[in-house]
């Protein structure tokens, strides 16, 4: 549960890789919802937070940062093939994007704001939400957008779903799930969602 008693209650938003996260944030932020991307937060500390930048140099080197911002090609390749790797990075990245997540929260207004993140559940995220909401899909459908969004190949999107969780494990623990594979059905979803979270937070 959220702290920050004078701030919006949280609502994490999770989903696998080619869930569909982001899209559904969108709609979220359509309704009038606050929405802080996790992962470009994280992007964003990665390249500009010097401290951070010389922990994560520790962890792989020289090669991790090139013509002074992250070779994230490389990284990714280092970290999605190693996860004692991916562990130290997390550790060293996720309490960096909590603070600026905080620091992001205390400013918006309305009964609540997403965090979307595609780590939550993995790293105990859902006790500083109020509520938690996961995003699903089929596994080929999922893998078949990432390939298109990022041109991988199949075994490079399997290495990245390989280092989250199932969707099974994940829906024990939400509060809320969106299956997102038609768009329209998905909108209607976030709209009545939206409805009974602002009644619950208000």
């Amino acid at each position: 549960m959220s702290s920050l008693h004078n701030s919006p209650k949280i609502v994490g938003l999770t989903g696998g890789i080619g869930a569909g996260k982001s899209t559904i944030a969108k709609m979220f932020f359509a309704q009038g919802v606050p929405v802080y991307n996790a992962d470009q937060a994280a992007k964003r500390l990665m390249n500009q937070d010097q401290a951070l930048r010389l922990e994560l140099s520790r962890i792989l080197g020289p090669n991790t940062y090139h013509k002074g911002l992250l070779n994230r090609p490389w990284v990714a390749e280092q970290l999605f093939a190693n996860p004692e790797l991916l562990d130290r990075w997390n550790a060293c990245v996720h309490p960096k994007v909590a603070e600026d997540f905080i620091q992001w929260s205390v400013n918006q207004t309305g009964p609540y704001v997403i965090k979307e993140a595609a780590i939550l559940f993995e790293i105990n995220g859902q006790k500083n939400c109020d509520a938690t909401v996961l995003i699903t899909a089929p596994k080929a459908l999922r893998r078949q957008r990432v390939m298109d969004r990022d041109q991988l190949s199949q075994q490079e999107v399997d290495n990245r779903m390989a280092n989250q969780w199932s969707d099974q494990q994940k829906i024990k623990l939400a509060d809320f799930v969106i299956e997102n594979i038609d768009l329209a059905v998905s909108e209607q979803r976030v709209v009545e969602l939206h409805r009974a979270l602002s009644a619950q937070f208000k």
